[in-house]
Protein backbone atom coordinates (compact mmCIF):
# COMPACT_ATOMS: atom_id res chain seq x y z
CA UNK A 1 0.00 0.00 0.00
CA UNK A 2 1.13 3.56 -0.89
CA UNK A 3 0.25 5.74 1.68
CA UNK A 4 -0.36 9.81 0.99
CA UNK A 5 1.40 12.47 3.16
CA UNK A 6 0.19 15.79 3.30
CA UNK A 7 2.62 18.98 4.24
CA UNK A 8 0.55 21.93 5.40
CA UNK A 9 1.38 25.85 4.77
CA UNK A 10 4.75 25.12 3.12
CA UNK A 11 4.73 28.90 2.07
CA UNK A 12 8.11 29.18 1.15
CA UNK A 13 7.86 25.97 -0.82
CA UNK A 14 10.89 24.19 0.93
CA UNK A 15 9.60 21.53 2.64
CA UNK A 16 10.54 18.78 -0.05
CA UNK A 17 14.05 20.26 -0.70
CA UNK A 18 15.35 21.05 2.68
CA UNK A 19 14.94 17.72 4.22
CA UNK A 20 15.33 14.30 2.23
CA UNK A 21 12.74 12.78 1.40
CA UNK A 22 13.61 9.96 0.00
CA UNK A 23 13.56 7.14 2.26
CA UNK A 24 10.15 7.38 1.86
CA UNK A 25 9.99 7.06 -1.96
CA UNK A 26 8.39 3.88 -2.28
CA UNK A 27 5.80 3.96 -0.01
CA UNK A 28 4.62 7.53 0.58
CA UNK A 29 3.45 10.01 -1.83
CA UNK A 30 4.21 13.47 -0.76
CA UNK A 31 2.33 16.62 -1.39
CA UNK A 32 2.46 19.83 -0.39
CA UNK A 33 0.11 22.94 0.02
CA UNK A 34 1.71 26.41 -0.42
CA UNK A 35 -1.91 27.92 0.60
CA UNK A 36 -3.47 28.38 3.53
CA UNK A 37 -6.87 26.80 4.03
CA UNK A 38 -8.95 29.64 5.99
CA UNK A 39 -12.17 27.33 6.77
CA UNK A 40 -12.34 23.79 8.33
CA UNK A 41 -14.39 22.58 5.44
CA UNK A 42 -11.97 23.70 3.28
CA UNK A 43 -9.35 21.75 5.49
CA UNK A 44 -11.39 18.43 5.45
CA UNK A 45 -12.36 18.39 2.22
CA UNK A 46 -8.34 18.74 0.80
CA UNK A 47 -7.37 16.28 3.80
CA UNK A 48 -10.06 13.84 2.80
CA UNK A 49 -8.04 11.67 0.94
CA UNK A 50 -4.67 11.77 3.08
CA UNK A 51 -3.36 8.80 5.54
CA UNK A 52 -0.37 11.25 6.75
CA UNK A 53 -0.43 15.27 7.61
CA UNK A 54 2.59 17.26 8.73
CA UNK A 55 1.94 20.77 10.07
CA UNK A 56 3.82 23.48 11.37
CA UNK A 57 3.99 24.78 14.61
CA UNK A 58 0.09 26.15 15.76
CA UNK A 59 -0.54 27.56 12.69
CA UNK A 60 -4.06 25.63 12.11
CA UNK A 61 -5.85 24.02 14.71
CA UNK A 62 -6.99 19.85 14.62
CA UNK A 63 -10.46 19.61 17.31
CA UNK A 64 -12.60 17.08 17.27
CA UNK A 65 -14.68 18.37 14.58
CA UNK A 66 -12.22 18.48 11.85
CA UNK A 67 -10.82 14.61 13.06
CA UNK A 68 -13.85 13.05 12.94
CA UNK A 69 -14.13 13.96 9.43
CA UNK A 70 -10.66 12.75 8.69
CA UNK A 71 -11.60 8.99 8.93
CA UNK A 72 -8.45 8.35 6.66
CA UNK A 73 -5.76 10.08 8.43
CA UNK A 74 -3.60 7.79 10.82
CA UNK A 75 -0.72 10.17 11.44
CA UNK A 76 -0.09 13.85 12.42
CA UNK A 77 2.97 15.41 12.83
CA UNK A 78 3.62 18.88 14.40
CA UNK A 79 6.57 20.64 14.27
CA UNK A 80 7.85 21.38 18.09
CA UNK A 81 7.17 18.95 20.98
CA UNK A 82 4.07 21.16 22.59
CA UNK A 83 1.07 21.93 20.44
CA UNK A 84 -2.14 23.33 21.96
CA UNK A 85 -4.51 23.82 19.07
CA UNK A 86 -3.94 19.55 18.83
CA UNK A 87 -7.65 17.59 20.51
CA UNK A 88 -5.41 14.60 21.55
CA UNK A 89 -8.44 13.02 23.25
CA UNK A 90 -10.33 13.23 19.77
CA UNK A 91 -7.42 11.99 18.27
CA UNK A 92 -7.28 8.51 20.40
CA UNK A 93 -10.87 8.37 19.85
CA UNK A 94 -10.19 8.91 15.66
CA UNK A 95 -7.47 6.55 15.78
CA UNK A 96 -4.76 9.11 15.10
CA UNK A 97 -1.20 8.88 16.36
CA UNK A 98 -0.21 12.66 16.78
CA UNK A 99 3.99 12.87 16.97
CA UNK A 100 6.22 15.95 16.96
CA UNK A 101 9.57 16.57 16.52
CA UNK A 102 12.55 18.79 18.17
CA UNK A 103 13.03 22.75 17.66
CA UNK A 104 15.76 25.31 18.72
CA UNK A 105 14.81 28.97 21.00
CA UNK A 106 17.45 30.37 18.46
CA UNK A 107 15.88 31.46 15.61
CA UNK A 108 12.73 33.16 18.04
CA UNK A 109 15.13 34.69 20.08
CA UNK A 110 17.70 36.29 17.43
CA UNK A 111 14.23 37.71 15.84
CA UNK A 112 13.28 39.40 19.16
CA UNK A 113 16.65 41.53 19.08
CA UNK A 114 15.60 42.05 14.57
CA UNK A 115 12.71 43.45 15.63
CA UNK A 116 13.71 45.77 18.87
CA UNK A 117 16.81 47.09 17.38
CA UNK A 118 14.47 47.86 13.79
CA UNK A 119 12.52 49.90 16.46
CA UNK A 120 15.65 51.23 18.18
CA UNK A 121 17.46 52.60 15.39
CA UNK A 122 13.97 52.88 12.93
CA UNK A 123 15.76 50.99 10.03
CA UNK A 124 12.52 50.36 8.50
CA UNK A 125 11.80 53.90 7.81
CA UNK A 126 15.12 54.92 7.31
CA UNK A 127 15.59 52.21 4.67
CA UNK A 128 12.69 53.49 2.72
CA UNK A 129 13.21 57.12 3.10
CA UNK A 130 16.63 56.19 1.36
CA UNK A 131 15.22 53.90 -1.44
CA UNK A 132 12.86 55.99 -2.32
CA UNK A 133 14.29 59.40 -2.35
CA UNK A 134 13.09 60.00 0.79
CA UNK A 135 15.15 62.89 3.71
CA UNK A 136 18.82 61.95 4.78
CA UNK A 137 17.87 61.17 7.93
CA UNK A 138 14.66 61.79 9.74
CA UNK A 139 14.75 59.78 12.96
CA UNK A 140 17.11 59.41 15.75
CA UNK A 141 17.60 56.12 17.41
CA UNK A 142 17.22 55.02 20.99
CA UNK A 143 20.02 54.28 22.85
CA UNK A 144 20.00 50.56 24.39
CA UNK A 145 23.18 50.45 26.39
CA UNK A 146 22.50 51.86 30.08
CA UNK A 147 18.70 51.14 29.15
CA UNK A 148 16.30 49.09 30.97
CA UNK A 149 14.73 46.08 28.95
CA UNK A 150 11.64 44.10 30.90
CA UNK A 151 10.92 40.73 30.26
CA UNK A 152 8.24 39.42 30.91
CA UNK A 153 8.97 35.31 31.25
CA UNK A 154 12.30 34.13 31.85
CA UNK A 155 12.31 30.32 30.10
CA UNK A 156 14.29 29.10 27.69
CA UNK A 157 13.71 32.05 25.37
CA UNK A 158 13.28 35.10 28.01
CA UNK A 159 16.75 33.91 29.23
CA UNK A 160 18.62 34.14 26.04
CA UNK A 161 17.06 37.15 25.37
CA UNK A 162 18.50 38.71 28.63
CA UNK A 163 22.07 37.35 28.34
CA UNK A 164 22.05 39.60 24.43
CA UNK A 165 20.65 42.60 26.84
CA UNK A 166 23.81 42.12 29.36
CA UNK A 167 25.70 42.04 26.59
CA UNK A 168 24.36 45.31 25.30
CA UNK A 169 25.20 46.98 28.55
CA UNK A 170 21.43 46.91 29.35
CA UNK A 171 20.00 46.80 32.72
CA UNK A 172 17.98 43.58 32.44
CA UNK A 173 14.72 43.09 34.61
CA UNK A 174 12.04 40.36 34.44
CA UNK A 175 8.88 39.16 36.05
CA UNK A 176 6.25 36.21 35.85
CA UNK A 177 4.00 34.75 38.35
CA UNK A 178 6.57 32.11 39.17
CA UNK A 179 10.16 33.66 38.72
CA UNK A 180 12.28 33.00 41.93
CA UNK A 181 15.03 35.63 42.58
CA UNK A 182 17.18 32.72 42.71
CA UNK A 183 16.48 31.73 38.59
CA UNK A 184 17.54 35.86 37.89
CA UNK A 185 20.36 36.04 40.14
CA UNK A 186 21.31 32.60 38.02
CA UNK A 187 21.26 34.74 35.35
CA UNK A 188 22.35 37.70 36.63
CA UNK A 189 19.18 40.04 36.04
CA UNK A 190 16.81 41.47 38.23
CA UNK A 191 13.59 40.37 39.76
CA UNK A 192 10.65 42.92 39.63
CA UNK A 193 8.57 42.75 42.10
CA UNK A 194 5.26 43.03 39.75
CA UNK A 195 4.02 43.63 36.68
CA UNK A 196 3.21 47.08 37.06
CA UNK A 197 6.63 47.68 38.37
CA UNK A 198 8.33 46.30 34.82
CA UNK A 199 6.07 48.20 32.67
CA UNK A 200 6.49 51.39 34.75
CA UNK A 201 10.49 51.28 34.75
CA UNK A 202 11.81 49.61 31.58
CA UNK A 203 12.53 51.02 28.22
CA UNK A 204 12.12 48.63 26.57
CA UNK A 205 9.32 45.25 27.24
CA UNK A 206 9.29 41.80 25.55
CA UNK A 207 6.98 39.33 25.92
CA UNK A 208 8.25 35.40 26.43
CA UNK A 209 5.28 33.97 28.10
CA UNK A 210 3.39 30.32 27.01
CA UNK A 211 -0.38 31.18 26.61
CA UNK A 212 -2.51 30.33 29.17
CA UNK A 213 -5.48 30.96 30.85
CA UNK A 214 -3.36 33.44 33.49
CA UNK A 215 -1.40 34.86 30.56
CA UNK A 216 -4.40 35.43 28.00
CA UNK A 217 -5.06 39.33 27.89
CA UNK A 218 -2.29 40.09 30.31
CA UNK A 219 -1.56 43.35 28.93
CA UNK A 220 -4.73 44.95 28.73
CA UNK A 221 -5.52 48.82 28.39
CA UNK A 222 -4.55 49.73 31.94
CA UNK A 223 -1.41 47.80 31.39
CA UNK A 224 -0.24 49.21 28.38
CA UNK A 225 -1.26 52.73 30.25
CA UNK A 226 1.65 52.37 32.28
CA UNK A 227 4.39 52.14 29.65
CA UNK A 228 6.68 54.92 29.17
CA UNK A 229 5.49 57.10 26.31
CA UNK A 230 9.02 56.58 25.08
CA UNK A 231 9.21 53.15 25.56
CA UNK A 232 9.10 50.42 22.77
CA UNK A 233 6.76 47.05 22.83
CA UNK A 234 8.02 43.28 21.62
CA UNK A 235 6.01 40.68 20.89
CA UNK A 236 7.37 36.96 19.64
CA UNK A 237 5.38 34.94 22.08
CA UNK A 238 1.08 34.83 21.43
CA UNK A 239 -0.74 37.85 19.95
CA UNK A 240 -3.62 37.01 22.93
CA UNK A 241 -1.21 38.09 25.65
CA UNK A 242 -1.62 41.44 24.59
CA UNK A 243 -4.85 42.68 23.93
CA UNK A 244 -5.01 43.56 20.38
CA UNK A 245 -7.43 46.60 20.19
CA UNK A 246 -5.61 47.86 23.15
CA UNK A 247 -2.55 47.72 21.20
CA UNK A 248 -3.85 49.24 18.17
CA UNK A 249 -5.28 52.23 20.47
CA UNK A 250 -1.76 52.86 22.53
CA UNK A 251 -0.13 52.91 19.08
CA UNK A 252 -2.69 55.35 17.08
CA UNK A 253 -3.11 57.54 20.25
CA UNK A 254 0.84 57.65 20.73
CA UNK A 255 0.71 56.39 24.31
CA UNK A 256 4.20 54.60 23.29
CA UNK A 257 6.79 55.02 21.04
CA UNK A 258 6.55 51.75 19.01
CA UNK A 259 5.83 48.22 19.04
CA UNK A 260 7.11 45.00 17.28
CA UNK A 261 5.11 42.31 16.54
CA UNK A 262 5.70 38.52 14.96
CA UNK A 263 2.02 37.09 15.87
CA UNK A 264 -1.32 38.09 15.60
CA UNK A 265 -5.29 37.18 16.33
CA UNK A 266 -6.04 36.29 12.85
CA UNK A 267 -2.98 34.20 10.46
CA UNK A 268 -2.17 35.08 8.00
CA UNK A 269 -3.02 38.18 8.60
CA UNK A 270 -5.91 39.28 6.74
CA UNK A 271 -5.46 42.27 3.86
CA UNK A 272 -7.47 44.43 5.65
CA UNK A 273 -6.63 43.77 8.99
CA UNK A 274 -5.67 47.07 10.97
CA UNK A 275 -2.23 45.34 12.33
CA UNK A 276 -1.63 46.28 8.33
CA UNK A 277 -1.66 50.13 8.83
CA UNK A 278 -1.05 50.45 12.28
CA UNK A 279 1.65 53.68 12.87
CA UNK A 280 4.88 52.87 14.84
CA UNK A 281 4.19 49.35 14.31
CA UNK A 282 6.99 47.22 13.24
CA UNK A 283 5.78 43.39 11.78
CA UNK A 284 6.51 39.79 11.02
CA UNK A 285 4.08 37.78 8.90
CA UNK A 286 5.38 34.87 12.38
CA UNK A 287 9.08 34.43 11.66
CA UNK A 288 9.73 33.44 14.79
CA UNK A 289 10.64 29.48 13.97
CA UNK A 290 11.30 29.99 10.34
CA UNK A 291 15.13 29.27 10.01
CA UNK A 292 17.04 26.83 8.05
CA UNK A 293 18.06 25.05 10.82
CA UNK A 294 14.81 24.73 12.12
CA UNK A 295 12.90 23.87 9.17
CA UNK A 296 15.83 21.04 8.45
CA UNK A 297 15.32 19.59 11.74
CA UNK A 298 11.44 19.93 11.70
CA UNK A 299 10.94 18.48 8.13
CA UNK A 300 13.63 15.69 8.49
CA UNK A 301 12.05 14.41 11.91
CA UNK A 302 8.75 14.45 10.03
CA UNK A 303 10.43 11.83 7.93
CA UNK A 304 12.11 9.77 10.80
CA UNK A 305 8.21 9.77 12.15
CA UNK A 306 7.20 8.25 9.72
CA UNK A 307 9.73 5.76 9.09
CA UNK A 308 9.02 5.08 12.64
CA UNK A 309 5.47 5.12 12.53
CA UNK A 310 5.42 2.60 9.20
CA UNK A 311 7.84 0.48 11.53
CA UNK A 312 5.16 -0.08 14.11
CA UNK A 313 6.97 2.38 16.37
CA UNK A 314 5.99 5.73 16.91
CA UNK A 315 8.55 7.87 18.27
CA UNK A 316 8.33 11.57 19.61
CA UNK A 317 4.60 11.16 20.41
CA UNK A 318 2.23 13.67 22.10
CA UNK A 319 -0.51 13.27 24.42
Amino acid sequence: MRYRCAVLDDYQGVATTIADWSPLDDRVEVVTFSEHFPTEDELAAALADFDFVVTLRERVPFPSSLLDRLPRLKLLIASGMRNSVIDYAAARTNGVTVCGTESSSTPPVELTWALLLGLARGLVQENTALRTGGPWQSTVGADLHGRRLGLLGLGKIGSRVARVGLAFGMEVTAWSQNLTKERTDELGVHLSPTKEDLLTTSDFVSVHLALSDRTRSLLGATELSLLKPTAYLINTSRAAIIDQEALLTALHEGRIAGAAVDVFDAEPLPTDHPMRTAPHLLATPHLGYVSQANYRRYYGQAVENIQAYLADSPVRLLT
